[in-house]
């Protein structure tokens, strides 16, 4: 049986199990999938176990995406663009290969695949996800994102990065307070955890009146995927607006994963009704 795992903390109630082993099966491969959560203190000693005890591949979250990309021996462009490894192949020589499937996996959750070509997108949060909405949509040929934070000078690195490596892009870096018309925004996304379950549920990351300001035609996409609706999403389907929600990316990334290590394409669907069924019993856990 081929052995594969997630490394990170906390790990308390991620579903990256139940989609892992959803996309198994609908390959029809004989695989397991363990989460391995690990501080600081014990990330070396966690790499060299699973190097060393038979693994083929792990995916890695936070806080050790970028730290894991010491122990890779080549990256993909993805990786090497957002300067993060979510995703190791580990080769028959036992070397790392390291990729970042959290770029396509945001690109294949929108519905409509040219409605960044041009765009202008408004991005809330300047942090690690929001590295891989970026590099997205500077992919997808956006014409100009918006970034909304509550901490300007700490984001100044950050953003002058991207204008380094997409001067083609037209980037503006704003304090979240300052924002009250989003009528040029074709895509709004929030990169934040703010409207989480256990964090913030009963919160936006704007003000709800700002939503009306937005065209018809515009997406809201709200990388939070626990609780499966947030409040940002429920305001912004209220008023006819298009939603999609983050456990699409995170079923997405996972998808591009599993191509990855198996050259070959998981069910989607399969994957997704899994975290689904896994979050509804978290649901019932928390009540």
């Amino acid at each position: 049986m081929l052995k594969y795992a997630l490394i990170g903390y906390p790990l308390g109630h991620s579903v990256s199990k139940e989609i892992h082993e959803a996309g198994f099966k609908s390959l029809g491969i004989e695989a397991s999938y363990e989460l391995i959560e690990t501080t600081d203190e014990k990330f070396i000693d966690t790499v060299k176990y699973i190097k060393s005890n038979g693994y083929s591949g792990f995916n890695v979250t936070i806080p050790f995406k970028v730290k894991i990309a010491m122990f890779t021996d080549g990256f993909d462009k993805n990786a090497d663009m957002a300067g993060a490894v979510n995703t190791v192949k580990i080769n028959y020589d036992g070397a790392f290969s390291g990729f970042n499937t959290d770029i396509d996996g945001f690109i294949k959750a929108i519905p409509d695949a040219d409605l960044l070509n041009g765009a202008n997108v408004s991005v809330i949060g300047t942090g690690g996800a929001a590295r891989a909405v970026t590099i997205g949509c500077i992919k997808s040929g956006a014409k100009k994102i918006d970034f909304y934070t509550r901490n300007i000078p700490n984001a100044l690195e950050f953003i002058n990065y991207f204008r380094n490596i997409a001067p083609q892009v037209e980037f503006k870096l704003n304090q979240i307070e300052t924002m009250s018309d989003l009528s040029d925004t074709d895509m709004l996304v929030n990169a934040t955890p703010v409207g989480m379950k256990g964090h913030s549920a009963d919160k936006m990351p704007l003000d709800k009146n700002l939503l009306s300001t937005m065209k018809k035609s515009s997406l809201v996409y709200d990388l939070v995927y626990n609780p499966t609706e947030t409040l940002l999403q429920k305001s912004a389907a209220n008023i006819g607006l298009n939603v999609v929600s983050g456990l699409d990316m995170l079923v997405y990334q996972a998808v591009e994963a599993q191509k990855i290590w198996f050259n070959r394409t998981p069910d989607f669907v399969s994957m997704k009704q899994a975290a689904e069924k896994s979050l509804n019993r978290y649901e019932i856990d928390f009540m």
